[in-house]
């Protein structure tokens, strides 16, 4: 892909942008599932023997929840590191993808800033970016509304996440709270469901999902999201007017 000039720069706090708050308020209609992931996650890692101070580091050094509930089994059953870091890599191979995504928003930034995006990169918060901007072109209100979204995702994820770890003893984990998370996550991904290649796209990745399930380390979400991209790369190759993205509304 060439590559692209780099926007102008802010002529006010970013803070201050209207594709700030318009990031944190879409944020915050999906805040919901994304709190009791966070409220989980804190609840787990204490309940699989993490002490408090090891749970606190976690949950802002890592910020990542699929990862963190999968390595708590192999903490607690005193696995050797390297299986407990190969297992979280694992778990996150779709950040990559979604890097390569965001790669012609954020590619003209220093390494500092990119590697400050990519520790605030979630699920939700590249969803509902790439809703708004559906073209792969840098402008000036893409990173304040990055930030805006990030304001709310990576408040709520720690405040539900201390939440947890404090009242972990309080909290039986048979609640199920993190099938709220799951809820969002259907409930938004519907929502960009609005075209014949993105249904396409969608099935195939659910029956990838279904079909690699017995993959170890949770790769059967990895295959899903590859085979999802090659999918749109193979319809958009083939009808490139089809498959062209509606601009987003102003």
């Amino acid at each position: 892909m060439p590559d692209v000039a780099p926007p102008p720069p802010l002529s006010t706090p970013i803070w201050q942008h209207p594709e700030f708050r318009r990031g944190a308020r879409e944020m915050t209609g999906i805040a919901l599932g994304l709190a009791a992931w966070g409220l989980v996650t804190g609840v787990a890692m204490v309940k699989s023997g993490l002490p408090i101070p090891l749970a606190l580091l976690m949950t802002f050094v890592v910020f990542a929840g699929s990862a963190q509930l999968a390595s708590l089994p192999l903490i607690a059953s005193d696995a050797p590191i390297w299986v407990v870091w190969a297992t979280a890599a694992c778990v996150n191979l779709r950040f990559v993808i979604f890097s390569a995504g965001w790669r012609p928003y954020f590619g003209h930034l220093p390494l500092r800033e990119r590697l400050l995006h990519g520790y605030f990169t979630a699920d939700l918060n590249y969803v509902m970016f790439m809703r708004r901007f559906p073209e792969p072109k840098p402008s000036a209100d893409q990173g304040p509304y990055f930030w805006g979204g990030v304001a709310i995702n990576w408040v709520t994820w720690q405040a539900m996440s201390l939440l947890g770890i404090t009242l972990a003893d309080r909290i039986p984990t048979e609640w199920g709270l993190g099938f709220a998370g799951t809820l969002a996550l259907l409930g938004l991904t519907g929502s960009l469901l609005s075209d014949r290649a993105t249904w396409i796209a969608a099935a195939v990745a659910a029956c990838a999902a279904v079909a690699a399930f017995a993959l170890p380390f949770k790769l059967n979400i990895v295959v899903a999201i590859a085979a999802a991209v090659a999918v749109g790369i193979v319809l958009d190759h083939f009808n490139p007017a089809a498959t062209a993205p509606q601009k987003a509304e102003r």
